[in-house]
């Protein structure tokens, strides 16, 4: 029979919760507060710890991190009544098997077990070899490290789908998106999962470059071909040459410069300014812009043809507004680049500061996010980082303003589920999307107030 340590302090639902698994055959022992757990845990290994978030020294995550550090292969379910998405987040990413909320029915809390054991190691070298491949991974990505972080929104997931899918195929690929969404991320993510990931990586700034010299940038030049070319350049299709060139703001090439880089995509042979010589270029090109290239095409101020070059494959990075179920993964993975770059240990944001990030509307995206975050963590003087270091144009934001979509007291929370299930036509992603909650909230509720 499989044992399960049970970690909750309280005593009357711990012992409910202790019969009932008994009735399913499963052995129960019961402990009531972390320091208990550990010392049952040192005695005895179990199959599974089933553990409450909010206990009387401490939290459900920090025995869930223990547990981590003691390299034993039992795998952790953590219960508690605060369904928030940033909770669910954290301990997911510290290695909790999954996440239940109460009140929960008896069916989901068998599921729950019956799949966390399932996915049990079936003993200490399986798991022990499992750990060194992973650290292994997780070297070789830090090595690659592209700032690119797996959502878990819908729109998140149909990107990662996207990526996934074109990564391997030598298809040229339009990124669109606001700016500040992370366009240049998901080009590098590209490249890096594709069979060109040891070969160079080029990003060009087309906004950047000035018309008279884009030749000279893009395909290179011989010294004395013009005034000022003193040596030989080597442009950037020949830099690239193997490997992929990005070019960001693509909308912002001239007109000469487009015909220029269709020829060069057609035929893909360059000639550097001033060299009667051609040079063979094996390229995958990856292209992005903010502009509405096709509005552009209607007005001629960009190429048709050099467009559906360019656009055989399009992907749109969504706003950050639109994947707020994010949110909190992001602000996680900036808070640490910040600590790295100005060699702080700022671990995390408090309630307030995480409320704010959720209503605010992001016009700047992840770039915003990221300079926010980044100047927060060098004022803050404490371990959180908390509203008093925040800027202003997020801080004024009313908490009158705040969505009234939002789960509030237990009056009207039947009422908003239903109107947004009506707004939404019963879509419960769209519906949890307009209440500000994850789909699990909103399933738990629904069933709360019996409207599936």
């Amino acid at each position: 029979m499989k044992e399960i340590l049970l970690v909750e302090d309280d005593v009357a639902f711990s012992e409910m919760l202790k019969q009932f698994l008994k009735r399913h055959k499963y052995v129960v022992e019961v402990s009531y507060n972390i320091k208990n757990a550990l010392q049952q845990l040192e005695k005895k290994n179990y199959d599974l710890v089933f553990t409450d978030l909010r206990l009387p020294d401490g939290d459900g995550i920090a025995l869930l991190k223990q547990i981590k550090l003691s390299k034993k292969a039992t795998p952790v379910v953590l219960m508690t009544s605060y369904a928030e998405v940033s909770t669910a987040v954290q301990a997911m990413k510290q290695g909790a098997f999954d996440y239940i909320s109460k009140p929960f029915n008896p069916t989901e809390v068998l599921e729950v077990i019956s799949n966390a054991l399932e996915e049990k190691a079936d003993d200490a070298a399986e798991h022990q070899q499992k750990q060194q491949k992973e650290a292994k991974q997780e070297k070789e990505n830090s090595n690659t490290d592209t700032g690119f972080v797996k959502g878990i929104s819908s729109s998140s997931k149909v990107l990662d789908e996207y990526i996934s899918l074109v990564a391997p195929i030598n298809m040229s690929v339009l990124v669109t998106g606001e700016s500040g969404t992370g366009k240049e991320v998901v080009a590098k993510t590209i490249h890096l999962q594709s069979p060109r990931h040891n070969k160079p990586f080029i990003a060009v700034d087309c906004g950047a470059i000035p018309r008279e010299i884009a030749s000279s940038e893009f395909f290179g030049h011989k010294k004395g071909s013009f005034t000022g070319a003193n040596e030989d350049k080597i442009g950037h299709f020949e830099s690239a040459n193997g490997g992929t060139l990005f070019l960001d703001e693509v909308g912002n090439l001239s007109y000469e410069n487009q015909i220029q880089l269709l020829r060069a995509l057609q035929e893909r042979r360059i000639k550097p300014v001033g060299s009667s010589k051609e040079i063979n270029v094996d390229i995958r090109l990856i292209t992005a812009t903010n502009e509405d290239l096709l509005l552009a095409v209607e007005k001629g101020d960009f190429r048709e043809d050099l467009y559906h070059r360019l656009n055989e494959f399009s992907i749109k990075v969504p706003n950050l507004k639109d994947r707020k179920d994010d949110l909190i993964l992001y602000a996680d993975f900036f808070l640490n680049k910040a600590n790295k770059q100005l060699n702080k240990s700022v671990i995390g944001f408090s309630k307030k500061v995480l409320t704010i990030f959720q209503n605010y509307q992001w016009p700047g995206n992840l770039r915003e996010l990221s300079n926010v975050i980044k100047r927060a963590t060098l004022l803050t003087k404490t371990e959180v980082i908390d509203v008093d270091v925040l800027p202003s144009e997020l801080t004024k934001v009313k908490e009158n303003t705040v969505s009234s979509n939002k789960f509030s007291t237990k009056e009207n929370e039947k009422v908003l589920i239903i109107s947004a299930l009506e707004e939404a036509g019963n879509n419960k992603t769209q519906a949890a999307k307009l209440l500000n909650v994850t789909r699990k909230t909103l399933y738990n509720k629904m069933k709360e107030y019996d409207l599936n």
